[in-house]
């Protein structure tokens, strides 16, 4: 019975074993994921606690002609393995590679592209609809999504049309408590109860009050069970309901003690679990100077809130948490509900710092306009992850919010140069700012050793010069101006460049830009954002307001959806790096 997964290319090689063939391949899938992951890095806990959960859906189900949906996709790397990328899955989340969440156009079997969570019921419950539409009555659709991502509001939306429905939806919950932090909240606390109360999981079900018939708890590791309850679903019609108990990180000692570290826990020893233990450095990871700024804050002035939507440990916002557990909040996965949060508690004088990661921003952009925005309220947004962010590819850049925030009145947005900027835009939020802020700043480490040092104020709109020059300015925007250094500093022509760090795009310090518009025939704007709509946008609209004639040259990231590789290589490959910097720049006469 060795070696079953040695024969598995896709799903029809799956269904011709037996049935009690399969928890030995669960084993065999189990330690396949181990072994690559320890080495190649990526998402571990969450892929693991689905191993007999995967092989039962595709062992019993038709796909890809059953259209099974995962949501958010790090726990889909058992599917990627048994749908036809076994002998590829080493090349997972690199440059060239696979991807680390379903993605459509990799794969017949990747029935929906996801990365933020909570999506999997809509899509599915949308695939459902349509399949009744075409008369293809007898098509299976699955959502699997787990307990933290259940709470979103999206997939409570999803739930109430479902309900109503006639669509031939099976959602299976995949409740291990906990997302990349434990979760929380009152449905938490339900499911929680459910576990271990009958009468709940029979009759005061929350499930069933919707009109899906509900099924377990049940262990989502007794792989015989599984199959036979998905082999009874299946004659079920309408939309159904599976809740299935599983432990994140199954199979891996040290990951189901340690559940949030090896969610994602970088290289480790495939067969002791420990983590590579890597050369302390020397610098501080941004959302650390953030997370140990406002803790410092938090403790002179009372009014300072910390909001966040499930990054309490990705944002830092838990080293505030550890000391005022009773003024940071963890709403959940509802980035909407935290934008609004910190809205309400602005109106009663406090000072809200909303912590979300750019790309989730995206997901209330309604409230940051309508709630925060339009009413003019002090809510300081910190943005984490700004621009490329590397593995994770294009659902987790943080590409697109200079210019989606960049049109929206009573804004201010500022980047940092680096952590001590960062630290002295957060002192200067809490002085008691008349509109909302929101501040980017990017994944990983700084170069600034000693950071700590004392708060300075910032004047809101004042942009600074770092090098003069005679013929070129550089605009810079945020953290690359590093990048822009180090580029002028290896150019020819050097002694023709200026430098300048706008550090607001809005409100843009238009003193400054008259002075460098007049002195310098070329102008070049650099950004790690979209060029459409962002940072140069904004010099260009200036530019063209007063008539100005210069050269004026655009650079960020290009209008398309940047792939998935080390934040470096990406960079090189868009042309953002030093080197393309100081050819473009050599290159000008």
């Amino acid at each position: 019975m060795k070696n079953l997964l040695n024969h598995i290319s896709n799903p029809s090689d799956l269904r011709k074993l037996n049935p009690n063939q399969l928890p030995h391949l669960a084993e065999e899938l189990r330690a396949f994921i181990i072994d690559v992951v320890a080495t190649k890095e990526g998402h571990l806990g969450a892929s693991l606690g689905v191993v007999e959960l995967t092989i039962a859906l595709h062992y019993l189900f038709d796909t890809p002609n059953d259209l099974l949906v995962w949501d958010v996709g790090h726990q889909a790397y058992g599917h990627k393995i048994l749908t036809g990328r076994k002998e590829i899955f080493h090349t997972n989340r690199q440059l060239g590679g696979i991807s680390g969440f379903p993605s459509r156009k990799e794969s017949k079997f990747d029935a929906f592209g996801v990365g933020h969570s909570s999506t999997s019921i809509s899509a599915a419950l949308g695939m459902a609809i349509a399949s009744n539409l075409k008369g293809e009555t007898n098509k299976h659709h699955i959502a699997v999504i787990g307990d933290a991502s259940i709470a979103s509001g999206m997939a409570f939306e999803a739930l109430n049309h479902a309900g109503v429905s006639k669509a031939n939806l099976l959602i299976i919950l995949n409740d291990n408590a906990i997302g990349i932090d434990p979760s929380v909240g009152a449905l938490k606390e339900y499911l929680t109860k459910v576990k271990t109360d009958r009468k709940l999981a029979t009759q005061n079900n929350i499930i069933k009050a919707l009109n899906f018939d509900y099924y377990g708890p049940i262990d989502g590791h007794d792989l015989p069970k599984l199959i036979t309850e998905l082999e009874r679903l299946k004659s079920v019609k309408g939309p159904k309901f599976l809740h299935i108990i599983t432990t994140k990180g199954k199979g891996l000692k040290k990951a189901e003690e340690d559940q949030i570290t090896y969610h994602a826990p970088g290289k480790f020893d495939k067969i002791t679990g420990e983590r590579e233990k890597k050369e302390k450095s020397l610098f501080t990871k941004y959302q650390d100077v953030f997370g140990k700024t406002i803790l410092e804050l938090a403790q002179k002035n009372d009014k300072i809130i910390g909001i966040t939507p499930a990054m309490l440990t990705g944002s830092s916002l838990k080293l505030m948490f550890q000391e005022f557990p009773e003024r940071t909040f963890d709403v959940g996965i509802a980035e909407q509900h935290a934008v609004t949060l910190a809205a309400g508690m602005a109106t009663q004088g406090f000072i809200p710092f909303c912590n979300i990661y750019s790309t989730f921003l995206q997901r209330a952009y309604d409230q940051v306009i309508h709630d925060v925005a339009l009413q003019k309220l002090p809510v300081i947004f910190c943005l984490d992850r700004a621009g490329l962010v590397g593995e994770d590819g294009p659902t987790h850049h943080g590409a697109f919010d200079i210019a989606f925030l960049r049109c929206i009145p009573n804004l201010i947005i500022f980047a940092p140069r680096n952590e001590i900027e960062l630290r002295n835009i957060l002192y200067t939020a809490q002085l008691g700012l008349e509109n909302p802020i929101a501040i980017r700043y990017p994944r990983g480490l700084g170069k600034i050793k000693e950071w700590q040092q004392p708060f300075t104020k910032i004047k809101i709109g004042k942009g600074i010069c770092l090098k003069e020059g005679t013929k070129i300015a550089v605009l810079s925007f945020g953290t690359i101006a590093d990048t822009v250094s180090e580029a002028i500093g290896s150019s020819e022509k050097k002694d023709t460049i200026a430098h300048y760090d706008l550090r607001f795009v809005k409100p843009l310090d238009e003193k400054l830009l008259h002075t460098i518009f007049k002195k310098h025939k070329t102008i070049i704007t650099i950004e790690d954002g979209v060029v459409k709509g962002g940072f140069g946008s904004a010099i260009l609209e200036f530019g063209s307001n007063h008539n100005y004639k210069n050269d004026i040259k655009v650079l960020g990231i290009p209008d398309a959806f940047i792939e998935h590789g080390n934040t470096s290589e990406l960079l090189t490959k868009i042309g953002l790096d030093a080197a393309s910097l100081k050819v473009l720049v050599d290159n000008i006469n």
